[in-house]
């Protein structure tokens, strides 16, 4: 495999997965709280929950695709083609609330902050979606999904709403592992509505829901309505990638309850099969001591570091910290991250440039150890500081160091 071809983005051949690899990659799975061997089909099927388009992208974002992202580096390197899906919430409570305060459209909204988002999933190097489809375009999706549910005894009708019955699914909790109060506080939190009268129990939740006044609608046997929280990724899920189990799926670690709980619970009544064989979640990013979240306001913005820095620099402050360790924003990161690329393309630059196939490895042996970019990072350092070629190995973490390659 040639350096070109690395830093070109084509990192595998899908016809074979690479006979070298004799070891399996390792990661760590949310549902049995293990590092265990990550070992798919040549063609690996994978769904990660997008955004919902009411703000610019913020690091926490970017936190997260840049580590499915060299995820997908590294599983191409291995020979095997990736089909990951990327989903884009258009309609729900968030997005049209801000559609109201702003007096606009909630699809014009949806659009512009779309287009913005994948203007810095560009510029941070992304790895395109192999399909990036919208909540919107799945509604008929959605309405037999739920029919689905309910002709299978998981689900209730009421008011105009369906709801999924937990106490139907008796491995409700399979991916969080969480207590009841534990859920019940959580879904409080992350808009459960747990008060809903209407509801059997407070842990039921919403499949289809009415529309108010000023709200999008549309028909359905239940009255007209919008989808609710959760339909849409099982919807989207195995419409876009026409399976019924997929090899991987995640997002943010603050979605694996209630959203990826309640995904795994409508998705499993729905086919009877299971839905997802791997679970991987990225650690909060945090500032000011709390969570990145555009409700609490304390927002690092891609689109204002792009101003200042080079969108490497960026991707290395990302990468230089494991996808599963909660890390803390500070001033210095960027500089220090600026002064690592230097140090990477100085490296380039230095004549002789020793050859790089020792690096190489040592990264892909990182990756393969539960997705560890910083061990990744720290080899290329070393080898940087040795003066070798250090091209290919950080092209595999999504830093490409050729010529033309500048951003």
């Amino acid at each position: 495999m040639t350096e070109e071809r690395m830093a070109e983005g084509q990192l595998g051949d899908p016809s074979r997965v690479e006979a070298s690899n004799a070891d399996p990659m390792r990661l760590h799975d949310t549902a049995r709280g293990a590092v265990v061997a990550f070992t798919p089909e040549p063609v690996v099927n994978m769904y990660t929950c997008g955004i919902t388009p009411y703000d610019a992208t913020h690091l926490g974002h970017a936190a997260t695709y840049v580590a499915y992202d060299v995820l997908q580096r590294r599983l191409r390197d291995r020979g095997h083609d990736t089909r990951c899906v990327r989903n884009i919430t258009d309609v729900d409570d968030d997005i049209l609330r801000k559609a109201r305060e702003l007096g606009v459209h909630y699809l014009d909204l949806a659009a512009a902050e779309t287009a913005r988002f994948d203007a810095d999933m560009v510029s941070l190097g992304m790895l395109p979606a192999w399909s990036e489809p919208r909540a919107t375009s799945a509604i008929p999706d959605i309405r037999g999904f739920i029919g689905m549910v309910l002709d299978r005894g998981h689900a209730y009708q009421r008011g105009g709403a369906v709801y999924f019955d937990v106490s139907s699914f008796d491995r409700f909790g399979q991916v969080s592992h969480l207590a009841r109060d534990e859920m019940l506080a959580l879904a409080a939190e992350r808009g459960g509505n747990v008060d809903d009268p209407a509801k059997d129990d407070p842990l039921d939740f919403v499949l289809w829901q009415p529309s108010s006044d000023d709200e999008p609608a549309w028909e359905s046997l239940w009255g007209p309505g919008r989808p609710g929280w959760h339909i849409e990724c099982s919807a989207l899920a195995l419409r876009e990638l026409d399976v019924t189990t997929l090899d991987l799926h995640g997002g943010g670690a603050d979605l694996v309850f209630p959203h990826h709980e309640c995904e795994t619970a409508q998705s499993e009544a729905a086919t009877g099969e299971p839905f997802v064989r791997h679970w991987m979640h990225q650690a909060m990013v945090r500032m000011d001591g709390e969570k990145m979240s555009k409700s609490l306001g304390n927002l690092v913005f891609v689109s204002e570091l792009l101003k200042a820095y080079d969108a490497r620099a960026i991707r290395l402050a990302v990468v230089s910290h494991h996808y599963r360790d909660s890390w803390e924003w500070h001033d210095e990161l960027m500089p220090t991250s600026a002064d690592r690329l230097e140090l990477w393309k100085a490296a380039v630059r230095a004549p002789g440039r020793g050859d790089g196939t020792e690096v190489l490895a040592a990264v892909r042996s990182r990756l393969d150890n539960d997705l560890d970019t910083p061990g990744a990072v720290a080899a290329i350092d070393a080898a940087a500081e040795a003066g070798r070629d250090v091209r290919a190995a950080a092209a595999l973490v999504g830093v490409p160091l050729g010529e033309g390659a500048d951003h």
